[in-house]
């Protein structure tokens, strides 16, 4: 085998040979290569002279020739350098970067490795083989150092692994500033296990091969339903394996599930998870069993869906199912469809106990988005991409979670998800490593509420809470990667902690818009009513309901000063003013808001703040187009922007000769000496929240006045590093998240009974507490109370 291998080598060589290009037919190639693009692109360079008439562009051209003929001779020197390396060690390299990219995703990481373990590997061999006598002084030194760095950077390495994480910048938890003024709920935790025994049971085709639990020992037999329509690309390599895993292709989907339901005669309202992607044979959706034994034992039937079989493998290597969302969500629809036959047959032990016009779906990741693609699809008759496929399922779905949701993988005719009248919350981490960013908030905006019916809306983002802990099987590994010490985990909450969270609030929701506990709603304005339930950490919660009626949310139109509901707006001493969409990490929110910053220059920070250099932001109401008495309550979103509060004191703004002339050196010193002691205070201590206060006049000339801190001081945003590796290179995660503001008028108006809200006419935000900031208010108007 060894000889026919070196033949047919050294028959290619000789094939080569015969063909292979002289020196002269090389040069000859090169040089006029060369010549031809010169002349091509002086030619260029002079017809753009000729049409602009601008001879700039010669010196321009001239450059930029140079430039890439540097250039090149680099790319050749590094060509020759790379060559020059031994031929083992290229190997190495070409072997170890993909596998060590692949392994981390992370290039500081893969360069890492390469230079701490070829130092180690270089310094052992040479020790061992050659010996340390034999060695020149410098060598002897050279392999010593090596020595030692390899070493170092080996036990610096397995430290750094081994701890849980690092410590962050401190941060103030604005809300608890106001902790005294506000009163929690006083009557028993929605986590609080309920008076009904919890069975089980699971449901599926009774042919899986792989989960005896939706095989041979399924309770109830399902027949499989086709998701051609639905799902792209298993085909090729990935299909096949997937297959020959599962045993069954995309034309026979089995409809499996594992139920946890309450011992009684019901009718119980019925809740479907989903789970999002992970591994597919390891299988999610045993990971909501605490949502199962809670909600179960509180009188709601949770059924947990299996679409492992749509997830991702080893075998996506290759290929995989392609933007499979869309069938993520139709699969619900089809769990409901065969749940409503049930509740209609009389041998089937769900045999009238289920409430069908109480129905929620629950998702996670891209479970989360499909939930909302299903309430999308539910009301359709037809798949919005293929109109000869029939939907026209039309349950009574009232209501909607997401847990950590993605946002955006299917989009209707290119388009986000949207629908209607149905109630919507959505809990998001800040320490998600996988989602790293508030999805749900951008399907949070494109909720509505249109008929008379009460319907709301929530968001929680919760500090310390990260993607895969609101599943028991997932655990606190985001990346899916083995090597789970490279997360910094120092921040994250316990696996008990977040589980008890979602649990309170989870079930709190289901309460409130299925049961009709309203009771439970203002926990999902402010997180401090829960208080006595929930685990210490910072969250931020934002709402709206079908009561809300807005005076400004700056989306109408691009005129800063004109309203919703045609009010006018006048301000003073902004050193910031703008409407702009509102920018996530990933993508837009898809709402625009209000930016607004204010910068009070004084000598003493303790100084007040003159009256005519107060900031202020005012919002005139026109009387005929808004209700408001004292059942309302005053609303708003609001985040911190980190921009520059006084953008306008340098870069364009700045004339630099009038610097020099108006500022000796000395002056200059002093003021970049007292710059570098102020970055120093502010990175030892932590920022505090940001407050002001609000004003209200009516038509006759009363007012009152309160502060935002009267609910809560605003959160500076809140920074996460996720990855160990991120300490080191300085980047950290974050982004505007929104907090709604909530004042009831009949409280507000204590300090001016005179004050008649019925004849409101204009709001002002006052900036006259803290001393400098930029905010972004969104949706400020009224709503009923909640109290």
């Amino acid at each position: 085998m060894t000889r026919k291998l070196k033949r047919i080598r050294s028959w290619i060589n000789a094939q080569w040979l015969k063909i292979k290009p002289g020196k002269q037919a090389v040069r000859g190639a090169s040089r006029t290569l060369l010549g031809a693009v010169v002349l091509c692109w002086l030619i260029f360079s002079f017809r753009l002279v000729l049409g602009i008439k601008d001879p700039w562009i010669l010196v321009f051209a001239a450059a930029m020739l140079l430039l890439f003929w540097l250039s090149s001779l680099l790319i050749v020197k590094a060509i020759k350098l790379l060559n020059s390396i031994p031929k083992g060690l290229k190997v190495a390299l070409f072997t170890s970067i993909p596998l060590l990219f692949f392994m981390f995703d992370n290039p500081i990481i893969a360069i890492v490795f390469i230079v701490i373990v070829s130092l180690l590997g270089a310094s052992i061999f040479v020790l061992r083989k050659t010996g340390i006598k034999s060695l020149t002084r410098i060598k002897k030194g050279i392999v010593v150092l090596g020595l030692l760095l390899g070493i170092g950077g080996l036990v610096f390495s397995f430290v750094s692994y081994s701890t849980e994480g690092y410590d962050v910048d401190k941060m103030v938890n604005a809300a608890h500033q106001s902790m005294d003024k506000i009163e929690p709920l006083q009557f028993e935790s929605p986590a609080t296990k309920g008076m009904y025994a919890v069975n089980q049971l699971t449901y599926g085709s009774g042919n899986d091969k792989r989960r005896v639990e939706y095989g041979k020992d399924a309770t109830i037999k399902t027949e499989s339903v086709n998701g051609v329509p639905f799902i792209d690309n298993w085909e090729g390599f990935s299909g096949w394996a997937r297959e020959k895993i599962w045993g069954f292709d995309y034309k026979e989907l089995p409809i499996n599930g594992r139920v946890w339901y309450p011992e009684g005669n019901g009718p119980f309202p019925l809740a479907l998870i989903v789970h999002g992607n992970h591994s597919m044979q390891d299988h999610s959706d045993p990971g909501y069993d605490y949502l199962g034994e809670l909600l179960a034992s509180r009188g709601i039937i949770l059924a947990s869906v299996d679409e492992n079989f749509i997830n991702g493998g080893w075998t996506n290597i290759f290929g995989g199912l392609d933007e499979e969302n869309d069938a993520r969500g139709w699969l619900l629809l089809e769990h409901l469809k065969v749940w409503h036959e049930w509740n209609d047959k009389s041998n089937n032990p769900f045999y009238k106990k289920i409430d069908t016009s109480n129905l929620a779906i629950m998702g996670h990741s891209r479970g989360g988005e499909a939930v909302a693609i299903a309430a999308m699809m539910n009301k359709l008759p037809y798949y919005p991409d293929d109109a000869s496929i029939k939907l026209d399922y039309n349950f009574n779905i009232k209501s909607v979670v997401a847990i950590a949701p993605v946002d955006g993988q299917y989009k209707p005719g290119n388009s986000g998800t949207k629908f209607k009248d149905v109630n919507y919350f959505v809990i998001h981490g800040a320490q998600d490593a996988d989602v790293r960013s508030f999805m749900g908030s951008q399907q949070y905006e494109r909720i509505a509420f249109k008929d008379s019916a009460y319907y709301m809306k929530s968001g929680l983002y919760v500090y310390g809470a990260n993607h895969g802990q609101f599943n028991s099987t997932w655990g606190n590994n985001d990346q899916g990667f083995s090597f789970t010490g490279m997360l910094n985990l120092k921040q994250l909450l316990t696996e008990e902690d977040q589980q008890e969270i979602a649990k309170v609030y989870i079930s709190a929701f289901l309460d409130a818009t299925l049961k009709d506990k309203k009771e439970y709603l203002p926990l999902f304005v402010d997180a401090r009513k829960g208080k006595n339930w929930l685990p210490e950490t910072i969250y931020l919660n934002q709402f709206e309901d079908s009561t809300n009626e807005l005076i400004s949310g700056f989306d109408e139109d691009f005129d800063v000063i004109t309203t919703t509901k045609k009010g006018k707006i006048n301000s003073k001493n902004l050193t910031v003013w703008r409407e702009e969409e509102i920018k996530l990490k990933w993508q837009q929110k898809g709402s625009r808001a209000l930016v607004v910053g204010w910068n009070y220059e004084l000598e003493d920070e303790e100084e007040a703040i003159p009256n005519e250099k107060l900031a202020s932001y005012s919002i005139q109401i026109d009387s005929n187009t808004v209700v408001i008495d004292s059942s309302k309550a005053f609303v708003f979103s609001m985040a911190e922007s980190t921009e520059s509060s006084n953008p306008k004191t340098k870069g364009k703004w700045v004339d630099d000769n009038e610097i020099n002339e108006s500022n000796d050196e000395e002056e200059k010193e002093e003021e970049t000496e007292k710059d570098e002691k102020d970055e120093e205070d502010e990175k030892d201590e932590p920022k505090q929240p940001i407050d002001f206060s609000i004003l209200f006049e009516d038509f006759k000339g009363e007012s009152i006045q309160f502060a935002l801190s009267d609910f809560s001081p605003l959160q500076r945003e809140m920074e996460s590093v996720i990855m160990k590796v991120d300490f080191l290179t300085g980047d950290k995660e974050s982004e505007k998240i929104f907090q709604t503001f909530y004042f009831p008028i009949k409280k507000v108006s204590e300090k001016n009974p005179s004050f008649d809200i019925t004849n409101l006419k204009k709001i002002t935000y006052l900036f006259d507490k803290s001393r400098k900031g930029v905010v972004v208010i969104d949706n400020v108007g009224f709503m009923n109370v909640l109290e």
